[in-house]
Parts: structure tokens; C-alpha cells; sequence
């Protein structure tokens, strides 16, 4: 008779989304290590058909209270290119800079609450505020600065009203964008430091090579344009991206994995994956900081990729200095016209967790027939998959709090959003009798 042990964590707070994960080792040989989710899905794409094109922006938003500009600004891209609309430089750096603050908000709150905890040796980011409040206060001025950019360009920090096909239905001042000078420039010189912190970490000893995917661009460094490129050597136009990557059920999980063509195999998307791709791209200080910091590039230990988010924090911070000391005019026109007409169009954009693809049919009522959308976090998890199975060997002698420890670590380094959630991770272990291992303290 088999013996199952089954380790359970059934409110882990510092990820978005729900989900579980099963392992099953027989005489030494891992045979299951599955990531599950089982939370319902929310059918957006479902939603999105028959609804005016319009709407898309709007709606798209709800999908993530942490990172609505990138499902904003993905179809508008998308939508733009079914209906043939050039935007204007002037929007597109508008748009960077609003995609900016998302990014500083969504990485400075994983970093400072979520991930470092981990490394810091507290259960959360609370109990880390009571004894590093400095830490803590500093990540929140980092959320506060890219949530304030996101008003005065989006029109509020959450869900943002102000993003249109075309552009913005309205621009703010040229004055509004400079008053953010004084915090960004703060942030800027606060984020170098977070790189030096991080980077003194201690990071587990291990490299799972993966795939890397991500957007790179002829010049500057992502989200919102470029060529999709993997370290397999992949170099592709955006349009090309469901022929060389496709979406699959997996019993154990009510979301799709996305895998690779033509061997189904998995690969990483997020900040890594972009360092990795585009280091070359990034702003001058961030370009020297990542060349100094310490890490071995191509970073392949996914632990550090506390120290990737820095990275793109001061990419963030640089570029939105760099579009605010430029604001002496107002943007007039903010919104190019949109004439809707019957097509399809898809964009990529690079979201803080990764690479992000929309596709849309329109009508030549302007109506919405179709839509795919396929998310970082889904793209993600068959290489979260493949990394526990890499990690498992050096855990299974722990005790059980450890081992289910180290797991939630190696998962947490890729920010999952899997939903707005707080419950997260289910960790079972299924061994045949006689292959227990030490469950009390190592």
C-alpha cells in the first residue's frame, strides 16, 4: 500500500490568483509535478464579441486590476492595425509613459511586498514593515509615483478611462506631465539603490535554461513594439505569433498553456526573458547597472529575477524622465479619427509579466466577431512546470515546511497573476510507502 503525504497552504497572500500543485515521486523518480489553477474562467473573450470596438479598451482593463494599461493599450494597437490608423509620435510617447508607470507600480509591489520577503526571511511584507519600514515605505512611493502617472495620463490609477482607439480622449497638460519631474527624479536615483540591494540577496544555487521569448525592437527597449525574438533564435513580425505558438487544455488546470511549435515545448516570458533579449535596449544607467550588477547574463536562475524587476524599475523611471523633461507642448490632436471597416488586426505588447498577444475581427459595423487574448501567466506556466521539476531533487530531503517553502518561492519569482486573488498554493506529495522523508525541523 502507497503512502501520501500531502503538504497544504491553502491562503498563500503573496501572489494574484488561485491554484495548486501536486507531485508524486516514486523510488527517486518525480512522475507528476503539475501547477494547477482552478479558479473559473471569466470568458473576456467571449464578452468582447458584439460589443462596439470602442468598448474594447474599457473592458480589456477588467481583466487585471495590477496591469489594465497593457490589455488597454495591446488592443488598441490591435484594433489600429484592423483599421489601418497610424497614431501619432506624440500619442506613442504618451503611451510609454503611461505604460511606464504601470510597470514601476506593478514591479514595486511585487518586489518590496511580495517577492523580497522571501529572500528577507518574513512571512509577509507586513512583518517585514516592522522591522525595515525604510524597505517597505520605499516600494510604497514606488507604487504611489507609478499610480500617479497613470491618473495624469490615464485619468485614474485603476482601470484607466482615458485610453481610446486612436489615442486619449483627453491629454493632460504639458505643465502635468513636468509635475511629475520632482518624484520621478527621486525614484530614479531610490531605484538605483534597490538594484545594489537586491543584487546582495542570496539567491538558491541552481540555472534551468529556458526558452526566452519576448518583443525587441530596432531601437529602445520594450513594451510596446518590436519583433517577437527567442534565444532559440526566433525572429518573427507579431502577426506571425499563432504560427508558431499555440494554447492547449491540460486536464489538471482550468487555464490554457501556451507551448511553442513545432515540438509543443515551453518557454519563459516576463522580465528575464527580456534582459536576456534586449539588454542591449535599455536606457544608459539601467544598461550600466545591469552590466555591473553582478549577475551572470543570460541570467538563468529565476530566483534573481527579484533583481531583473529592479532592472526594468530603473528602465521605467529613466525613460519617464526623459518623456517629462520633453513635455513643452500640449499633444493636439490626442486622438487620431478611427474609421471602423470590416478586418483583423493583432499586436503584442510586453506587460510587466511578459510578452501579451491580442487578436480582434471587427465587422464592417465596427462590432467585435472574435477576439484572443493570450496572457504572460499562461504563457508562463508549462516552464513554471518544467523549473519545479528541476527544482524538486533538491527539496525532497527537506522537511515538509521547507520543501512546500522553497516551491512557493520558485513560483513567486515569476509574479504570477493569475487572477486578483490571494489564494495561491496547494502542495501534495505523493510517495509510495517507505520513500517518506524528515517531517520534523531540519
Amino acid at each position: 500500500m502507497s503512502e501520501i503525504r500531502s503538504f497544504n497552504v491553502k491562503a498563500l497572500t503573496r501572489v494574484e490568483g488561485e491554484g495548486a500543485l501536486r507531485i508524486r515521486v516514486n523510488e527517486g523518480s518525480i512522475e507528476i509535478a503539475e501547477f494547477n489553477i482552478y479558479e473559473p474562467p471569466r470568458f473576456f473573450e467571449r464578452l468582447l464579441r458584439g460589443r462596439g470596438f470602442a468598448e474594447v479598451p474599457d473592458i480589456t482593463a477588467r481583466i487585471c486590476g495590477i496591469c489594465p494599461v497593457a490589455y488597454q493599450l495591446t488592443a488598441c494597437q490591435a484594433l489600429e492595425q484592423a483599421f489601418g490608423v497610424e497614431i501619432t509620435p506624440a500619442i506613442i510617447s504618451l503611451r510609454r509613459l503611461l505604460y511606464c508607470g504601470e510597470w514601476i507600480q506593478s514591479h514595486a509591489l511585487h518586489i518590496h511586498l511580495l517577492h523580497a520577503p522571501d529572500f528577507l526571511g518574513y512571512e509577509s511584507g507586513i512583518t517585514l514593515a516592522a522591522d525595515r519600514p525604510d524597505f517597505v515605505e520605499r516600494g510604497l512611493r514606488f507604487k504611489a509615483i507609478g499610480s500617479r502617472i497613470m491618473e495624469v495620463v490615464g485619468g485614474r490609477a485603476v482601470h484607466p478611462v482615458n485610453v481610446a482607439v486612436g489615442g486619449f480622449y483627453k491629454a493632460p497638460s504639458a505643465t502635468a506631465i513636468r509635475g511629475l519631474l520632482p518624484d520621478l527624479e527621486w525614484g530614479l536615483a531610490a531605484a538605483h539603490e534597490l538594484v545594489r540591494e537586491v543584487s546582495r540577496f542570496e539567491f538558491p544555487s541552481v540555472r534551468f535554461p529556458a526558452t526566452c521569448v519576448a518583443l525587441r525592437a530596432d531601437d529602445g527597449y520594450p513594451p510596446e513594439t518590436g519583433r517577437i525574438v527567442s534565444s532559440g533564435g526566433l525572429d518573427i513580425a507579431i502577426g506571425d505569433f499563432e504560427q508558431h505558438f499555440v494554447e492547449t487544455q491540460v486536464p489538471h488546470s482550468t487555464a490554457l498553456h501556451s507551448l511553442q511549435l513545432p515540438d509543443h515545448t515551453p518557454y519563459l516570458v516576463g522580465p528575464v526573458a527580456r534582459l536576456n533579449l534586449c539588454r542591449d535596449r535599455l536606457p544608459p544607467a539601467a544598461r550600466r547597472l545591469a552590466d555591473t550588477c553582478g549577475i551572470d547574463w543570460p541570467l538563468q536562475n529565476p530566483f534573481q529575477s527579484i533583481v531583473a524587476r529592479a532592472i526594468e524599475v530603473v528602465g521605467a523611471f529613466e525613460t519617464a524622465v526623459a518623456i517629462a523633461r520633453s513635455a513643452v507642448a500640449e499633444i493636439n490632436p490626442c486622438r487620431v479619427e478611427v474609421v471602423p471597416r470590416a478586418g483583423t488586426g493583432c499586436h503584442a505588447t510586453e506587460a510587466p509579466r511578459g510578452l501579451l498577444y491580442h487578436r480582434y475581427s471587427i465587422g464592417a459595423d465596427g462590432l467585435i466577431s472574435a477576439a484572443t487574448i493570450i496572457p504572460p501567466t499562461s504563457q508562463n506556466q508549462a516552464q513554471i512546470e518544467e523549473d519545479l521539476r528541476g527544482l524538486l531533487p533538491s527539496v525532497l530531503d527537506l522537511n515538509d515546511d521547507l520543501a512546500t517553502k522553497r516551491c512557493e518561492h520558485l513560483i513567486r519569482s515569476y509574479d504570477p497573476c493569475i487572477s486578483c486573488a490571494t489564494h495561491f498554493l496547494t502542495f501534495t506529495v505523493e510517495r509510495p510507502a517507505g520513500q517518506g522523508f524528515p517531517t520534523g525541523p531540519s
